[in-house]
């Protein structure tokens, strides 16, 4: 075991479709807001990216409460986009956001194309942004559908973006609440996707029995945290070997990510990089401890770098050819 576990050990380093990672982690959006809320708790120097919450293009106050609920197996959150807008982004939250020593990638959001071209363009030529995140779990208002669960708007507001946002990396992050999120992941490609983000939060209810009612004032919200690893690793796994892999499209792995052995499944999954959320809330340097203790996992298991994990899992049957059970390390 490595004795000095260094966040920025080279063997971590990560390739995210032409932004350098320092490594492998990275925060969801939404959990850390644009930045100075965790300056205190978390030296961005020492993460592989900050995906910042969803900016939209006009400010929004969000839902009305309560905006989280517990559930045994993480949480319930309906926070409904609450930002300052894209005006007040540019002249509130990039100053700061301009001198975090990481790549900072912004999550924008819209409820029409011209939304997300709007935002995207008003990025496009911004310094100290290396990429954006498509928030594509949102409504369409004319068509009444999510961008997200349907291949043709997916593939639409996806391409409207990567034509807005001149050289910078393009990410989508996907809506896990669909039938076949393959096809999703495929309709993004074409778009002009660059990157997946993989999932966004399912869909659920949390009810108070003695009140009859629903815990949060939007009634449903988006469940996160452990719950949704096993559902995660599932889809990270298909889209990385069923389209991904062969695209030459990098996979941003996240989902119940709380230990070192959540962000290896990860990556063995197909993911190169892997965002903590929920887990946040619980303990904020949960990224920082995971990529101070990859390399000792590494070392302990004999695997040269992050990068010789990356979509290795092995899938072949339980028994080998031999009829032997397969030897299991652990």
């Amino acid at each position: 075991m490595s004795n000095h576990p260094d966040p920025t050990d080279p063997r971590l380093a990560v390739n995210l479709a032409g932004v350098a990672l320092r490594n492998p982690l990275l925060t969801a959006s939404g959990t850390c807001g644009y930045g100075p809320e965790y300056a205190d708790a978390i030296d961005y120097a020492t993460l592989g990216g900050f995906t910042t919450k969803s900016v939209t293009r006009h400010e929004r106050p969000g839902n009305f409460p309560d905006r989280i609920a517990e559930t045994p197996g993480g949480l319930l959150n309906a926070i409904g986009l609450a930002n300052v807008g894209i005006e007040r982004f540019l002249t509130e939250k990039l100053p700061f956001i301009q001198t975090m020593r990481c790549p900072v990638f912004i999550n924008v959001a819209g409820y029409t194309i011209e939304d997300y071209v709007v935002v995207c363009r008003a990025l496009a030529d911004v310094d100290g942004i290396a990429g954006i995140e498509l928030n594509v779990s949102c409504p369409n208002v004319a068509k009444g559908l999510m961008f997200g669960t349907d291949p043709g708007l997916l593939r639409q507001v996806t391409r409207a973006a990567r034509d807005a946002l001149g050289d910078k990396l393009l990410i989508v992050k996907l809506s896990p609440n669909v039938t076949d999120i393959v096809a999703l992941a495929g309709a993004a490609i074409e778009g002009g996707a660059q990157a997946l983000s993989l999932i966004n939060t399912y869909v659920g209810l949390v009810i108070r029995a003695k009140h009859r009612r629903a815990a949060l004032g939007n009634v449903t919200g988006g469940l996160s945290g452990p719950a949704i690893k096993p559902l995660a690793l599932l889809a990270v796994h298909r889209v990385y070997r069923e389209i991904a892999r062969d695209a030459g499209v990098p996979i941003i792995g996240m989902g119940g990510v709380q230990s070192t052995e959540d962000a290896v499944e990860f990556l063995l999954a197909g993911a190169t990089a892997v965002a903590v959320g929920t887990a946040l809330f619980v303990d904020p340097t949960t990224p920082i401890r995971i990529a101070r203790e990859l390399p000792a996992w590494l070392d302990h298991f004999g695997v040269k770098c992050v990068n010789d994990l990356i979509g290795t899992l092995r899938t072949e049957s339980a028994k080998n050819q031999s009829g032997a059970a397969p030897v299991v390390v652990d």
